[in-house]
This record gives structure tokens, sequence and C-alpha cells, in this order.
């Protein structure tokens, strides 16, 4: 990283994207000089392609604890996202297609929602409340006779509220429907295991997971049927055609493997809890907390400063990479779909900030972090 303004930069983005972790990059090394070859081809030259691409297959499975053959490698999160919905519509063929959503999902969701809204599906987006959690209850009001599948983000990317994905799937059961999750979000964080959460689906991007950009996973329950995005040679078990890339997946598969061992990370949970106190004690009641008390993500803390602007914040800061859920369009602020969909009040939603830790965090970044709040605020 750079110095910016003399100030040692601090990253506290880890939600919008993680670094690639020292041990990931050093099997991207290994792989560059070794697998080179196509991994359906039958010579010596693609076999440790093939074998690096099942070994990391198999690493996926293992963190979510599934079979290896549930695994469909994607080009990130967004793609298993359209995977799951679309595919799942085009499957269906003429048979009428209700779905079932959150109002605060990832765009990765919504938009592909709407299209689908726009081509013959119709959707019910279910609300949330004042902390960002789904109600179990509106999911099963929202069931019609056409309904087929239910997709509900595992932990919100903002506010890191965690969803009672276990409960929704209960219902989904009861119904006989599909249940999706979008867990970009808490694969590495917190369990994600299918069978604990009962779910049928489950989308993984690997640069929110110490991977590189351009891989994900999207988990697919044996005997369930999704027509393919793209098509050609087959590959991917039919799911997904073009040549897999063993660079890419392998590097995928062992950050799941370090993640195993990381679930709850606890030392980032400590630091995210002591940044909390800290601006408690700095601003008192002039800073609040947007999202779930407690159920939430380890690393995620997003706060409101009120009577502030938190892009303007940001702005005064440069060298502190956070990010807020508010957009400018034609120089007006609007507030975060997100945090207007919890009914969060736009004088304290606008002075929202989401700070992210991540591996990398350190007790001096976060007291370095607060005091300049401290002097960019007052």
């Amino acid at each position: 990283m750079t110095e910016t303004k003399g100030l040692a930069p601090i990253y506290l983005d880890y939600n919008a994207s993680t670094p690639i972790d020292p041990a990931v990059a050093a099997v991207m090394r290994l792989l560059l000089e070794t697998a080179f070859g196509n991994p359906s081809s039958g010579h010596w030259a693609g076999a440790p392609a093939k074998a690096a691409l099942e070994h990391a297959r198999g690493q996926v499975a293992l963190l979510l604890g599934c079979a290896a053959d549930e695994i469909v490698f994607t080009s990130g999160g967004s793609e298993a996202n359209n995977l799951a919905l679309k595919g799942l519509f085009f499957a269906r063929g003429s048979r009428p297609s209700h779905f079932i959503t959150s109002a605060i999902e990832h765009p990765a969701i919504l938009a592909p929602c709407r299209h689908l809204e726009g081509i013959g599906a119709s959707v019910t987006y279910v609300p949330v409340d004042g902390s960002g959690l789904v109600d179990p209850v509106d999911i099963r009001k929202a069931i019609t006779k056409d309904t087929c599948l239910i997709s509900v983000m595992h932990a919100n990317n903002e506010v890191g509220t965690i969803q009672p994905i276990a409960e929704i799937a209960q219902i989904a059961r009861e119904h006989g429907i599909l249940l999706h999750t979008d867990a970009a979000q808490s694969v590495g964080k917190i369990a994600t295991k299918v069978e604990e959460l009962g779910v049928d689906l489950v989308s993984v991007a690997g640069h929110k997971l110490y991977a590189p950009k351009g891989v994900g996973a999207l988990y697919i329950r044996r005997g369930v049927s999704l027509e393919p995005l793209i098509h050609g040679a087959g590959h991917e078990g039919g799911q997904r055609a073009g040549t897999e890339s063993a660079l890419l997946t392998a590097a995928l598969g062992k950050a799941c493997t370090i993640a195993e061992s990381a679930i709850g990370m606890p030392a980032v949970r400590g630091l995210r809890d002591a940044f909390w106190e800290r601006l408690r004690e700095t601003f008192g009641n002039r800073v609040v907390l947007n999202g779930h008390p407690e159920r939430r993500l380890p690393n995620t803390l997003n706060v409101s400063f009120i009577g502030q602007n938190g892009a303007d914040i940001l702005a005064r800061m440069p060298e502190v990479a956070a990010s807020t859920g508010s957009a400018c369009h034609s120089g007006a602020i609007t507030l975060s779909p997100v945090l207007k969909a919890m009914g969060i009040a736009p004088g304290t939603g606008l002075g929202a900030i989401r700070f992210s830790l991540g591996r990398g965090t350190t007790e001096d970044e976060i007291i370095s972090v607060v005091d300049r709040l401290r002097r960019v605020i007052a």
C-alpha cells in the first residue's frame, strides 16, 4: 500500500474485497508453472490441472459440508446467484414460477429477480425489521402454489445481520420449495454447513474469502435441476461450459481450507467490539449501531454519525478505506437501500459508514481510526 497525505493507509473494507492470503498466492505461483494444460485433456499435460481442479472442489466441499460433485465452479458470487435463480426458472420451462427474496439482498440477487419478472416470473420481496432481520412468518405468508424458490442471503453485506436461514429452511421443506442463500459474506466468517442450514443452493465468492477475484462456486444439492447459463462442451457436470481455471479454483480451494480453521474469527470479533466501545466512549449518543447487536458477522461494524454525512467523513480521511451504502446521483446523496428497507431515518442513515475488519486488522489501526474520526468530526 502507498502512503496517503503522510498517514499510513488503513484497510477496513474487507466486506468489499479481501487481499489474497499469502498461502493462496503460493499455491497460485506453483500452478502457474505446473498446471498449464487443459483439465479436460486426457494426456500428461492436462493431468496436473485436472488433479488441482478436483482437489480444490473437495476443499470447497469440505468447508460447506457437502459432496464434491455438488460444487460447481463459477466466475464469482454474481454468476453463482444468477445460475441459481435463472437456472431454476429456465429449468421449469412453461410452468409458473414465483420467487421469494428479501428487500435487502445484494444487487446480484435483486437484479436477476427483476430480470425474471420481465420475462414472466413473479417475485415477492419480504421486508426486514429495524435490525435487518427477515421474519420467517413473512416468508410463510408469501408462499403461493407457484413458489419454486426462496432466496435469502445468509448475512447482509452492509450491516452484517445474520438471517434465520435454518428456520426459513424448515418452512421451505414443509412446502417442498427449494432454498438458496447467498453466502458470499458469511463463508469463512461463520459456520456455513449446508445440512445445518438446510439449504439446497449456496453461492460463494472467492474475493470475499482471501482468494482472487474472478472465481466462486455454487453448491447444488443432488437432485436439483438447473438450466446452464453458459452452454458449450459440458464442463462442470454440464452446469457451466468453458475450460476451468486450475489456477483460480485451486486458489479458492486453498482459501476454503484456511477459512475452516478461522470460523467465528474470535480475534477479529474482539477488535470489532473494542472498536465499537471506543466509538461510543468518544461520540456518546452521536453515534448509533446499524444492524443486529448480536446476530451479526464478527467482522462488521456499520455505524451512523448523527447529523453527519458518511461520504464526507471518509472524504476527509482518504487514508482510511471503508465504505458507505449511500449513492451520489446528480450531486444528491441518497440513502442506502438496505438502511432504507430497515426503516432508518435519512438523518441517521446518511451518516452511516461500514467498517469491515479482517485477518490483517490490528488494534493500533482501530485506535488510529477512532482518533482520526474524532478530529474530522469535531
